[in-house]
């Protein structure tokens, strides 16, 4: 079970895709009967929020938004076509704003970035049930 979007445009393509997400993982649901726990649901659209938003901020052109699942776990993967890898910050509660990896990082069972030929690839593994 998986769906891939191509998104593009402005800041409304992150709500777009957090609303995908919440109709894909409704659809795992009611068509094959996964449970996913209110808290998964939340913690996917977080995520997916959070990828998105970076790919539309540091990286020009499309973005590809990728929702799988795998077993217990749905993972969400954002191709992007900015070559830099990104780096999680150290913590630092004083600082504003940029703390969204940290936050993929701190709920996500797994998360890994590949280079592609062409920019890179970031993926999250989330949970299905608490």
């Amino acid at each position: 079970m998986k769906t891939v979007v191509a998104l593009e445009g402005g800041g409304a393509c992150i709500a777009e895709a957090r609303h995908l997400a919440a109709g894909f993982l409704t659809r795992v649901q009611a068509e094959h009967g996964l449970l996913v726990s209110a808290r998964a649901m939340d913690l996917t659209q977080l995520v997916v929020s959070e990828l998105v938003t970076n790919a539309r901020k540091y990286a020009p052109g499309p973005v590809l938004l990728e929702l799988r699942i795998t077993g217990d776990a749905v993972e969400v993967t954002v191709w992007d076509s900015d070559p830099l890898l990104p780096v999680a910050k150290d913590t630092d509660p004083g600082r504003i704003g940029q703390h969204g990896l940290e936050i993929v990082m701190a709920v996500a069972l797994g998360f890994e970035v590949e280079q592609e030929p062409v920019g890179k690839r970031i993926t999250a593994r989330l949970a299905l049930s608490d």
